[in-house]
């Protein structure tokens, strides 16, 4: 697929959204989860603890991420590798696969009213998507506890045959599913790696603040920024 560039003043027919920190709020629904993983694995061991959420950009004291997370910019697989790589473990597959139970199982915390948002903007005409770094299979439970899974015309995960994001393949797939051209789409995320994986697919890029990046962080990778998800159907009326 030939890639268009970004037309800011053009038509956007079809919203791409990253899952972690754009649909759910990121610190919300992992900072606690991640903690009780990292427990686990460090087996009572407190040095081990310390420089396990040290390399995965944790912070214990808040059980919140820093920005640079390697847990928000990669997959589980490689967040599976990081861990596996400070405990010894050599099975990385079984450590991966309690990871993506662990992942399905999470309770999420939505970052707005999902079915209502999703309906309204289904309303307007958009086709939607989601595109995660998470595993496909716990994107999907996640979308259906959400009840948003029947709302969306595409899904992918890392492992879902299209790559991950920073690289583009995993949207240019929505644009293959849906017949649409990345010029008349927006991926939408907390990060900058969802904002880059935009801008090399050639689409319109927005930036939401429901992760651990700030404004600053998402400003130089975006077209804009806004607080939530909540803001896309006024964003969308007031751009015409």
């Amino acid at each position: 697929m030939t890639l268009s560039p970004a037309k800011p003043g053009g038509t956007i027919s079809g919203l791409i959204f990253d899952k972690d920190g754009t649909l759910f709020d990121f610190s919300a629904t992992w900072g606690v989860v991640v903690r009780a993983l990292l427990v686990a694995e460090a087996g009572g061991d407190p040095a081990l603890l310390a420089l396990l959420a040290k390399a995965l950009g944790y912070d214990l004291t808040q059980n919140r991420f820093h920005p640079g997370s390697v847990v928000i910019a990669e997959t589980t697989f490689v967040v599976a590798k990081v861990i596996a790589g400070l405990t010894g473990q050599t099975d990385l597959q079984a450590l991966t696969d309690r990871m993506n139970d662990i992942s399905a199982g999470a309770l999420q915390w939505p970052a707005a009213d999902l079915p209502v948002l999703m309906a309204q903007l289904r309303a307007q005409g958009l086709i939607l998507g989601v595109v995660t770094n998470d595993a496909e299979g716990p994107a999907m439970r996640h979308l259906e506890d959400a009840l948003i899974v029947d709302e969306m015309a595409f899904v992918a995960g890392y492992d879902s045959g299209f790559g991950a994001k920073p690289a583009p393949g995993q949207l240019l797939a929505f644009c293959q599913a849906t017949g649409l051209s990345p010029a008349n789409c927006a991926m939408i995320g907390d990060s900058a790696h969802d904002l880059e994986a935009g801008q090399a697919a050639g689409m319109f890029c927005i930036g939401v603040l429901t992760g651990p990046a700030s404004r600053a962080d998402l400003t130089p990778q975006a077209d804009v920024v806004l607080d939530s998800i909540a803001d896309l159907p006024g964003w969308l009326a007031a751009r015409g």
